[in-house]
């Protein structure tokens, strides 16, 4: 993906969060996947691409203690504080492009949804599975990415879609796809995009 779509991406969260396609008032299909994985609460999840997301507030509603929230938006982020008040001391906040994350621990589940299918170059593909295999020691990856009859752009970026058959090639080679679910997610706008989500989880 071209360095410039990456700024423009950097860009988008500067809009008010129900202007933005992805917004969800309650990610279910993310606590249903985390939720089936019947973790101890103080295992660390990191959600990708969370910025404005609400699903760091769920998590700390169910008792999470470790949770780490990246987004290369800083305005997102600081929104996220905001919503959260004394909460988000409870949070590890990380403004950073997911694509120069260097981890420096692991991660027991690495949550994104709505981050991944904006990188649709090989390189850019390549290097966030190596960040994810990195990040991920033993543990499980749950994505949600647009799904072959998704849409083709999304803010004006183009994507890339996915079905059960592709993410298993990504991310085949270190991890094992366990569970993937085709969902209608409907906009503030009130239009259908259809996702896919997967859980894949690290191979021994």
């Amino acid at each position: 993906m071209p360095r410039n779509q990456v700024v423009n991406f950097s860009e988008i969260p500067t809009k008010q969060s129900d202007q933005l396609s992805w917004t969800q008032p309650r990610p279910d299909t993310s606590l249903t996947l985390i939720d089936a994985l019947q973790l101890d609460k103080n295992e660390p999840i990191i959600d990708v691409g969370g910025g404005e997301s609400r699903l760091v507030d769920y998590l700390l509603q169910e008792g999470f203690t470790d949770i780490t929230v990246l987004d290369i938006s800083q305005t997102a982020i600081d929104r996220a504080k905001a919503r959260l008040g004394s909460l988000s001391d409870r949070v590890t906040w990380i403004a950073n492009n997911v694509l120069d994350f260097i981890p420096s621990r692991a991660y027991r589940v690495w949550h994104d949804r709505a981050t991944f299918h904006f990188l649709t170059g090989k390189h850019e593909i390549e290097k966030y599975v190596g960040i994810v295999e990195k990040s991920v020691i033993k543990g499980d990856v749950i994505l949600g990415t647009f799904s072959m009859d998704g849409p083709a752009k999304c803010s004006g970026l183009p994507v890339k879609q996915y079905d059960r058959s592709s993410i298993q090639q990504v991310f085949g080679q270190s991890f094992r796809l366990t569970t993937s679910a085709h969902v209608d997610h409907i906009t503030p706008f009130g239009t259908s995009q259809s996702f896919i989500f997967s859980n894949l989880k690290k191979k021994p």
